[in-house]
């Protein structure tokens, strides 16, 4: 829990516009009663009981989308258009489990050799505590809350502390789609009160979307209580340039896809790894991309303008990044210049010559910097691509689509893909491996975590 609390900090000037309450013990205490007591009848409803309910969310979603753009755009400066985006992926996701939750249950009979019938049934398993961040403030909720919804757990949900108001919005959106009370239940937690719901026997399981900082605590936490957990944790994703028919169209897709919320999502192109023979060229346009980049407000259309971070300190931290790899040897070639003032603005940047000596090799950069890499054959552009504590997702780009996948298949990460910076949809599954987490959400594996997979055997 951070010294300044719950609050809508505005991220273009650093003026905190409203402050909120952080929950008493009582109140936690409250939400865990409602959210164990609610289980109780939440579970025993079909699966397509629950599924119409759910479907009234995904509804209002849409329906309030340019209401939940305005609500993020103050709080952690989205641009409008991504907002509104984010909101109606959010209807996608949330139909995807409603309209396949029954089939993605379905019981899974097991050939038996000892006579009967066997079974594998899957089960709610009972309250779960989500804590969510705020770079995609209701998308990062409804990967988790949808597929466990429909499956009949519960859930209480701590927030980022400057997105009290989004938090409020999603509670209000369960409240009028007819989600009964207690199965699902916003709280504005400290620190603290996470660890004691967590140490709560009726939690089981916990899903964090977070830093690795924060994800080796909650980890931490639950395996000490015995507590399932999924963690979903930093990323410095590699996007393997091998070859291109059109090097400039190569370079602006990066550049838009690096840019997308002001380059603060954990599978963001951040390591930009390019053969030798158009990496001048590709360097060349990233650099006049970055050049033309102006200061905006989330409300202006999209182009050649940037939004400032989601705060203060986060885009300190990055410029911190930035000069001490320009201090040990990297080229700073665009961009890079942090705002005067209380502001979150850091200018989009482009640097090259990093090595593995420097800190910012091993680092995640959680903002608009580009960071571009030179190499010479496949297998270089794989062993520089992997050489990461992190294994969220990655890319691989050529005319020879064969080429590609040879590549891409030997990716250490939980996403690969070819020729395009990253399959979404709410039927893939999204996480990573090593340093980036454990478990997936989305997709049908995103209803294999928090489920009781239970045998269930009929003797002859």
């Amino acid at each position: 829990m951070s010294k300044q609390g719950y609050r809508v900090q505005n991220p273009t000037t650093g003026e905190i516009v409203e402050r909120y309450d952080t929950a008493t013990d009582d109140d936690v205490t409250k939400a865990l009663d409602n959210a164990d007591n609610a289980y109780r009848s939440w579970r025993e409803k079909t699966i397509e009981e629950r599924a119409q309910i759910v479907k009234q969310v995904a509804a209002l979603f849409t329906e309030r989308k340019t209401e939940l753009a305005t609500i993020i755009a103050d709080e952690m400066g989205k641009p409008m258009a991504e907002g509104v985006e984010e909101a109606e992926f959010c209807t996608e996701i949330f139909n995807y489990f409603a309209d396949n939750g029954a089939e993605l249950t379905a019981d899974q009979e097991i050939k038996s050799i000892s006579g009967g019938k066997a079974y594998i049934e899957r089960l709610p398993v009972g309250v779960l505590l989500g804590i969510m961040p705020w770079n995609f403030p209701y998308y990062q909720v409804a990967r988790f809350a949808a597929p466990n919804l429909v499956l009949g757990n519960t859930i209480v949900l701590k927030h980022a502390e400057i997105c009290p108001r989004s938090a409020l919005a999603i509670q209000q959106i369960m409240t009028d789609a007819g989600v009964p009370e207690g199965v699902y239940n916003n709280v504005f937690a400290s620190h603290d009160q996470i660890a004691t719901i967590i140490a709560d026997p009726r939690v089981q399981g916990v899903s964090l979307t977070g830093s690795e900082r924060a994800g080796s605590i909650i980890g931490a936490l639950a395996g000490e209580h015995l507590t399932k957990a999924v963690l979903e944790l930093g990323g410095s994703d590699p996007y393997v340039i091998l070859d291109t028919d059109n090097v400039k169209e190569a370079a602006q897709t990066a550049w838009a896809t690096r840019m997308y919320n002001t380059g603060q999502a954990c599978n963001s192109n951040k390591r930009m790894i390019v053969m030798e023979d158009i990496y001048d060229e590709f360097v060349d346009e990233l650099t006049q991309l970055a050049r033309k980049m102006k200061p905006g407000s989330p409300s202006d259309e999209p182009g050649e303008v940037f939004t400032p971070l989601s705060s203060r300190s986060a885009a300190e931290t990055l410029d911190q990044q930035v000069k001490q790899a320009v201090s040990e040897g990297a080229t700073l070639l665009a961009g890079g210049e942090l705002a005067d003032g209380e502001g979150a603005y850091y200018s989009p940047a482009v640097i090259t010559g990093v090595t593995p000596d420097m800190a910012v090799y091993s680092e995640e950069l959680f903002g608009p910097v580009a960071v571009v890499y030179k190499v010479s054959s496949d297998e270089e552009a794989l062993t520089l691509a992997n050489d990461t504590p992190f294994g969220l997702g990655g890319a691989v780009f050529s005319t020879d689509k064969e080429r590609a996948e040879k590549v891409a298949r030997r990716l250490d990460v939980g996403m690969a893909n070819v020729n395009t910076p990253a399959g979404e949809g709410a039927e893939l599954p999204f996480g990573g491996v090593k340093r980036s987490g454990f478990g997936r959400e989305l997709g049908p594996l995103g209803m294999e975590e928090f489920v009781n997979k239970r045998m269930y055997y009929v003797a002859d």
